[in-house]
């Protein structure tokens, strides 16, 4: 199981919306064939698995990352072709949190006869796919922050002067980031202060995938409740999908200058003038199945995400410099004055990445 979990992480970069999964046949001891799924519409890793086991796999036993699937999708049931190629037993890592599959695959095949078992590495298996477990089961994607500061949490000067605060190490980290999830996601502030890109600028070779795996730009959101993006924005000029989620009463005249330069324009409601319901954000988000979103903006709507609670994680990264008080701070929280109010934090790792430090903290729920 523990090779299989290594498979499926192969598919980090590339299977959204899938999850990612990886399977082993083990026959007498010996592993007759192994696959990982690569991307969606292409064969999951069971099927890639048996074939590569050819006549060796009758008898085996498979080992899973993730339940066998029972429903047609993009592609046939995996259930079904573990039944026909004959396997003895089959071990699944964790049930499908997907409600079309959610344990019928484990009795489809229990109901063939083949022996089951499931929750060998379980942590391992739900550590792989956080976001198409939160999308099935909470009916949103996971978020995760990334915030960039200096020692005592200052993220700009006064001028509004930023580059570079973190090193080029930290920054380069902050590119698997992206690789790894579905949707960037940014506010207008940034937009019109940064111009960003928010693409991915690594190649195959850097993310470790074959040459002949194309690499998908994420999703590019920008949370824009009056329509203001330029139309020759970055964002808009790169290749990749853009969204710009505007108020119900933006300016049509506006909204149809960015869908004539290609991006998709959704109308959301506002739950104050200004800003964009976090939960209608979340919901257009799942109905394009986005499983996980990196959220790159500036203090306030960081502030504001995380107070709406729709912030899982967090990732910062610390750089070993002080820039006083005069400059930015790195959340706006407006209403938290009190001990009782604060946004508690656990950490889960901290790490060196180049000259700066990188924490990873899940934001505890009461």
């Amino acid at each position: 199981m523990a090779r299989a979990m290594q498979l499926a992480r192969r598919g980090r970069y590339t299977t959204f919306p899938n999850p990612r999964v990886g399977c082993v046949l083990v026959r007498n001891g010996e592993i007759v064939g192994e696959g990982w799924h690569r991307r969606a519409g292409e064969s999951h890793a069971e099927r890639i698995a048996l074939a590569a086991a050819g006549e060796r796999a009758p008898g085996a036993t498979a080992y899973v990352t993730l339940e066998p699937c029972c429903h047609h999708g993009r592609t046939p049931p995996c259930a079904e072709a573990l039944i026909e190629a004959g396997v003895a037993r089959v071990v699944a890592a964790m049930v499908d949190p997907n409600p079309l599959v959610a344990g019928r695959g484990l009795f489809r095949l229990e109901s063939a006869g083949i022996e089951v078992a499931s929750g060998l590495l379980e942590a391992d298996a739900r550590a792989l796919n956080p976001g198409f477990i939160c999308r099935m089961q909470g009916q949103r994607p996971l978020v995760r922050l990334k915030l960039g500061a200096s020692l005592d949490g200052r993220t700009a000067m006064a001028s509004g002067e930023s580059q570079w605060i973190t090193g080029p190490v930290a920054r380069r980290d902050v590119q698997f980031l992206r690789a790894c999830s579905a949707a960037v996601v940014t506010g207008i502030g940034t937009v019109l202060a940064d111009d960003p890109s928010l693409n991915v600028r690594l190649d195959n070779a850097d993310l470790g995938l074959p040459s002949d795996l194309p690499l998908r730009q994420p999703l590019r959101v920008v949370l824009d409740s009056n329509a203001r993006t330029p139309p020759e924005a970055r964002l808009l000029r790169l290749p990749g999908p853009v969204l710009i989620c505007v108020a119900e009463d933006a300016e049509s005249m506006r909204v149809a200058a960015l869908e004539a330069v290609g991006a998709e324009v959704c109308r959301l409601p506002s739950d104050t003038p200004g800003y964009l319901a976090w939960p209608a954000v979340m919901d257009a988000l799942r109905v394009r199945e986005i499983d996980e979103v990196l959220l790159e903006c500036g203090a306030t709507l960081a502030g504001s995400a995380l107070l709406s609670g729709v912030v899982d994680e967090l990732v910062l990264y610390l750089a070993p410099q002080l820039l006083g008080d005069a400059a930015h701070g790195l959340v706006h929280l407006p209403g938290v004055e009190r001990l009782a109010q604060r946004i508690e934090l656990a950490m889960n790792d901290v790490r060196q990445v180049g000259e700066d430090l990188r924490l990873t903290l899940t934001v505890r729920r009461s």
